[in-house]
């Protein structure tokens, strides 16, 4: 790919998880416009190279990489892969992720519990644990949290767990990554307009919470992946150890 000189991110290589769909999708574009060479990773092979496609007819440099990050040897072989193809990672952006089921507390089973600490709060531990070993020169890692992580609400204890406990686990690295010059941050997505949340609500529900939005509409996958990006380049050089809300301003209303 010939070089645009406006690129805030050339030659620099990307991995993006969850990447097949949605705020990760929007992500691996965005990255492959700056310049990225961007490998992107998920569960679905076919939606995975969709991706890819998007990113290499707009010019940039893409491929994929199937994995489950709530597996520890699949997050190693997806790391390695990354190296062998690249042999650097500069930029990791961590968005895989589950739903899970939302209910009462009481109507929870154990399963559901294992299934949305494993995905969420496991694959971001696993994968941030092997990135760090990847970034020899330094590097940026973004997490996807949620707004959940802080405004709970009812039928959401696992997953607002889930989140809530990426924050704790990014306040920690942060401090032991710094001296290697390693950047770490999470976003808070608010109300996107994702498959997640359609397979959560319906359209009505969107237009709700949209009205309850200052801004007046629900937020674009491009909305956070575009903020994504911006932590991952040298604007944001002195910012790390932050949870970033990309809402709206939708936690600012009451609930």
């Amino acid at each position: 790919m010939e070089q645009n000189f406006n690129q805030r991110l050339p030659g620099r290589v990307a991995l993006v998880t969850g990447g097949g769909s949605g705020i990760g999708r929007a992500a691996a574009l965005a990255y492959g416009r700056e310049g990225a060479h961007v490998v992107v990773a998920g569960r679905r092979q076919a939606e995975l190279d969709d991706t890819v496609a998007l990113i290499t007819a707009a010019g940039g440099v893409a491929s994929a990489c199937v994995a489950d990050v709530s597996q520890g040897a699949s997050v190693r072989q997806l790391v390695a892969t990354v190296m062998a193809r690249h042999g650097r990672l500069d930029i990791a952006f961590n968005n895989a992720g589950a739903e899970g089921r939302f209910a009462p507390i009481a109507e929870l089973t154990e399963d559901d519990f294992d299934h949305i600490i494993g995905t969420n709060l496991k694959g971001a531990w696993l994968s941030i644990k092997h990135e760090v070993a990847a970034m020899k020169a330094g590097g940026v890692i973004v997490n996807t949290s949620s707004w959940l992580a802080v405004r709970a609400v009812a039928g959401s204890s696992a997953y607002a767990a889930s989140k809530g406990g990426m924050d704790a686990m990014m306040h920690a690295v942060a401090q032991e990554v710094g001296p290697q010059g390693i950047r770490i941050n999470n976003l808070y997505p608010g109300i996107i307009d994702t498959p997640m949340f359609h397979r959560l609500g319906d359209d009505a529900a969107l237009a709700g919470f949209a009205a309850a939005t200052p801004l007046r509409r629900a937020g674009l996958p491009a909305d956070v992946g575009d903020v994504a990006v911006w932590l991952s380049t040298d604007e944001a050089r002195f910012v790390t150890g932050q949870s970033l809300m990309v809402d709206g301003g939708f936690t600012l209303t009451s609930m």
